[in-house]
């Protein structure tokens, strides 16, 4: 054996250069003794050897530990690079805890950090977990080996969790810890100063020691970790203070590039209402304003108009008005609400910028005037939705100058309409020319309405006539009736419309009688004492919400309500009294006759001595000039009702 040989020391030297390993550092050794020697001076180079081999070991091993630090130190550099290039938090957190995991050779790493406010630290990120109640865990201060270490803010490392008596073991930890099926864990602070803001940890499935050079070793990435995690936290504070910023910005851009147009929306509204513009004109200025199209409607849901002389204003095409829901809404706020659109409107557009609506109440105080409808406007900013609210404020200040305008008229009117029906006929030369003033010419035809209702509402109904009868005559209260005079010749299609339409606004029944036609002042005042009659002849017979002329009620009019006797005699046997004038001829006596006789024929041309075929003749004459059914119950009564009037009138 010498020192040089390939048993030699200077052999062993060209091993490690080689980079051999332990087993191949030692087999020189165990070739030497397998040998065996007696010679002293063999035995003198073996122990020489041995003292080689323990030498060349150590190296080995140092040279090992080298590199391996090498190692670390290469891989924390390069977390140290990757977590400094990072900005975004949950990235950092994932990066720390993988690099956690493959530095240290672990089955799993995981994080935890601290919860301020609930005074505990929660599991924020895991790598290589497989159980769901380990990545919901929470650990109280002092609670468990996560829990010491952010209580201590020093590192813990064991070997077997389940046996150790060094941790206050709790319940849920362990539940969590077993079910995750970890035994060997180690655990450092992420520390800030001589603050804990959580826990790094590396553990494995199997028991085992940790080495001090993994402890520091993750105690290094820790230290990285803390810094990252901060200047992660910093940087989306900071993004977050310049998304602010930027939003500042753009909110002071489009103020300020808004104030032009709010000030030329102003002009225009303003303008708009000193020339005395209506709602309709309103609304098509601020649809052109923002961009789409826009209604209004009264509480309703009737399109309104805010004009002494058109007639209401019709909703753009496909416009609904609000529901109930959406205008109970934009009333407790006095703010524009957005809407989705009626389910029938929004299938047939079809169009996602048609999706909903905005809408605003129109409000004077906390009386609700109707509301103000926008479409083809998904979104609105805040100035074009305060140019939206200010539009509805408008449309109130139109309203109610509409409405001074109208009870201003309705007084003038009233006035006329009182001193018509009240002056007994004086001076209908001076009534008239005020009538011309106002529009009315009296010596046209026209027809009286007297409407009345149940209750105390008469005044609020005497306005919605006066309303009604707004550009076709006049309208007001006069003896507690609400009374119209409007042009026409037709009484009961007048009272027929006139009760639809005043029930419909006054929201209950109106009973209407009617009277006329009537040309002149004179007329005027018999046909209002008609419309009297027939009105309280309607209400006598309970038929309230009904109306009727003269002519609809017949001869009960005539007993109820007091009628014109004479008229009804005309509207009866007129044609009989006519055709016995121009023929010299005794149709009136016939029946009359016939009827005292019981309707028997025998009787009756014995009564008229005449031949009971002249009976039947002038019978047949009757029906062709009274109708067919003149005999029958109701007709008959009526026919005996006018010849007994036509007897005593002559």
């Amino acid at each position: 054996m010498r020192a040089g040989g390939p048993a030699g020391p200077l052999g062993l030297l060209g091993l490690l250069a080689a980079g051999a390993d332990a087993s191949q550092l030692q087999e020189p050794l165990r070739q030497a003794r397998a040998a065996g020697t007696s010679d002293p001076a063999e035995l003198a180079e073996l122990a020489d050897l041995e003292q080689a081999t323990m030498l060349a070991l150590r190296i080995q091993a140092t040279l090992a530990a080298h590199r391996r630090r090498e190692g670390e130190l290469a891989a924390l550099f390069d977390t140290a690079s990757d977590l400094a290039a990072l900005r975004d938090l949950d990235s950092v957190l994932r990066s720390i805890v993988h690099r956690a995991r493959m530095l240290l050779g672990s089955d799993i790493a995981y994080l935890t950090l601290h919860d301020q406010q609930a005074g505990d630290t929660y599991m924020r990120v895991t790598d290589g977990s497989i159980s769901r109640l380990f990545r919901q865990v929470r650990l109280g201060m002092g609670e468990g080996l996560g829990g010491l270490v952010a209580q201590t803010a020093q590192p813990y490392a064991t070997a077997n969790y389940g046996t150790d008596a060094r941790f206050q073991h709790i319940r849920g930890i362990d539940a969590a810890v077993d079910d995750e099926g970890l035994v060997a864990i180690l655990g450092v602070p992420l520390q800030l100063g001589d603050r804990v803001i959580g826990v790094l940890f590396a553990a494995h499935r199997s028991e085992r020691t940790f080495t001090a050079e993994e402890v520091s070793l993750l105690y290094s990435l820790a230290t990285h970790a803390a810094v990252a995690i901060e200047s992660a936290d910093r940087f989306a504070q900071t993004t977050a203070a310049l998304d602010e910023l930027h939003a500042a910005h753009d909110a002071i851009t489009e103020h300020t590039a808004a104030l032009p147009r709010a000030g030329q929306a102003h002009d225009r509204l303003a303008q708009l209402v000193l020339r005395g513009g209506d709602v309709g004109e309103l609304t098509e200025a601020v649809g052109q304003l923002l961009g789409g199209q826009v209604a209004a409607f009264d509480p309703d849901g009737a399109a309104l108009t805010a004009t002494l002389t058109s007639a209401p204003a019709a909703a753009p095409t496909g416009i609904a008005p609000p529901s109930a829901e959406t205008l109970a809404a934009t009333r407790a706020t006095g703010r524009a609400v957005y809407t989705a659109l009626p389910d029938k409107q929004a299938g047939a557009r079809g169009r996602l910028g048609d999706a909903g609506r905005w809408v605003c109440a129109v409000l004077a105080g906390q009386e609700l005037l109707g509301a103000l409808v926008l479409e083809g406007r998904t979104e609105l900013g805040d100035a074009d939705r305060r140019l939206f609210e200010r539009s509805a404020s408008v449309t109130a200040l139109l309203l109610l100058l509409y409405r001074s305008a109208v009870e201003a008229e309705d007084r003038v009117r009233g006035e006329l309409l009182t001193d018509l029906l009240s002056s007994g006929g004086r001076d209908p030369a001076g009534l008239a020319a005020r009538g011309r003033r106002l529009g009315v010419d009296l010596t046209a035809s026209h027809v009286v309405l007297v409407a009345r209702v149940a209750g105390s509402p008469r005044q609020r109904v005497a306005a919605l006539a006066a309303r009604l009868a707004f550009g076709h005559g006049l309208g007001g209260e006069y003896h507690g009736d609400a009374v119209l005079l409007l042009a026409g010749d037709d009484p009961s299609e007048r009272a027929a419309g006139a009760s639809a339409e005043l029930a419909r606004q006054a929201g209950q029944p109106v009973t209407v009688g009617a009277g006329g036609p009537a040309r002149g002042v004179a007329q005027v005042l018999t046909a209002h004492a008609d419309a009297v009659r027939c009105v309280d002849a309607l209400i006598a017979l309970g038929r309230e919400g009904a109306a009727a002329s003269a002519s609809d009620l017949g001869f009960l009019g005539i007993v109820l309500g007091g009628g014109d006797a004479t008229g009804f005699i005309r509207a009866t046997l007129g044609p009989l009294i006519d055709y016995d004038r121009r023929r010299g001829t005794e149709l009136v006596r016939t029946v009359e006759t016939y009827f005292a006789c019981g309707t028997n024929l025998n009787a009756t041309k014995q009564a008229l001595h005449v031949h009971v075929n002249t009976v039947v003749q002038r019978l047949d004459r009757v029906a062709a000039l009274l109708g067919k059914n003149w005999n029958e119950p109701d007709n008959a009564l009526e026919v005996q009702l006018a010849l007994k009037l036509h007897r005593l009138a002559n």
